[in-house]
């Protein structure tokens, strides 16, 4: 028996995952230069960078946990082969290729290039407001356990038992602070807890700006955890923000500060913070912007973000990343942020005019 079907006519026509190729194929079109650069001419042939990026996609999408798991769902699974573009008689990668070529992209820049072009499709689309923006930031746990957090000067607590591998460590009543002590598994996570009441982790402090028409995400920064981090990370993605004219900014209580509340106003961005009237000295945020019908619908639309996060933690499995190095987690971060966006895009683009 023999079968002349390709992959291509196995999918159906109307496949959520169509359009979603379409625009990702567009975008890697864009990027084939910056591809050549960074694979060599000479040497043995290595995985096509756009074949990598679409099955880093698929990964995200359907929330598979492993490269192993990967590997054997293109194994036999059509829909999958397809998308990433391997016949039904192609060589499937062993999952070592496979890890240490996405390492390969992981030291690059390709995550942020394919986040714009995404995003400029976008906008092709007339998908995105230019006058209306939310913020907000959420810890990204990170890949290592409190028992390696431990003090920098060496003096660690000596383990309660003799087991090399795995020690009991006691910690109780040793104060554990970002400035004493370090991860051994990830120096470049941090200490910290959301809110009161939350127990405190080793971090990321990962932000988003978000536009409020369609609750696209146009940009992503990563940092360390600090008592400043979010507010840091608006500044400098509001900066970044496309344009001259007037702009409004959502966000919570906790960037109600003089200093964030004034730094926004110089950059012509309207501070549509929610007034924290429990703070010292009272509420950086006034009549003057309180009394506009639009920070209403601004701190309205804010909590859309919660959504964006909420998917990245569950269906991009950043609840807590599988990488080491403020590098490679925003990396990754960025193109969770992206994958959003094509989830996301590709319901708008079927949605009527007027019908949402």
């Amino acid at each position: 028996m023999f079968s002349y079907l390709s992959p291509e006519e196995r999918v159906p026509s109307n496949h959520p995952l169509r359009p979603i190729r379409q625009i990702v194929d567009t975008s890697l079109q864009s990027l084939s230069a910056a591809f050549d650069e960074m694979y060599s001419a000479v040497g043995r042939p290595s995985i096509a960078p756009e074949k990598l990026l679409r099955a880093l996609l698929l990964q995200i999408f359907y929330s598979i946990r492993s490269e192993r798991l990967l590997m054997e769902q293109l194994h036999y699974n059509l829909l999958f082969r397809w998308f990433v573009g391997l016949n039904m008689d192609e060589a499937v990668w062993v999952p070592t290729v496979y890890s240490k070529n996405r390492d390969r992209l992981l030291e690059s820049d390709i995550a942020r290039k394919f986040f714009a072009l995404v995003l400029a499709q976008a906008r092709e689309a007339s998908l995105l407001s230019d006058e209306h923006f939310s913020v907000d930031g959420t810890l990204i746990e990170a890949w290592a356990s409190l028992k390696s957090f431990q003090r920098k000067d060496g003096n660690a607590p000596p383990p309660t038992d003799d087991d090399p591998g795995n020690p009991t460590i006691d910690f109780h009543g040793e104060e554990r602070r970002n400035d004493t002590h370090e991860s051994t598994t990830d120096p470049d996570a941090r200490l910290a807890r959301k809110s009161k009441g939350h127990e405190s982790k080793l971090a990321y402090c990962g932000n988003l700006i978000v536009e409020n028409r369609n609750g696209l995400v146009v940009d992503t920064e990563l940092l360390q955890c600090n008592g400043t981090a979010e507010r840091d990370a608006a500044l400098v993605m509001a900066e970044r923000l496309d344009g001259t004219h007037p702009v409004t900014l959502g966000a919570d209580k906790g960037y109600d500060t003089k200093d964030f509340v004034r730094e926004m106003r110089g950059m012509k961005v309207t501070p549509h913070v929610s007034q924290n009237v429990k703070r010292s000295g009272g509420s950086a945020i006034d009549r003057r912007t309180t009394r506009h019908p639009g920070y209403e619908v601004s701190q309205r639309k804010r909590k859309r973000i919660e959504e964006v996060f909420g998917w990245m933690k569950t269906v991009g499995m950043l609840r807590k990343t599988r990488h080491r190095g403020i590098f490679k987690v925003g990396w990754v971060f960025t193109f969770v942020a992206a994958a959003y966006n094509l989830v996301r895009m590709r319901k708008l683009l079927d949605t009527p005019v007027g019908a949402a």
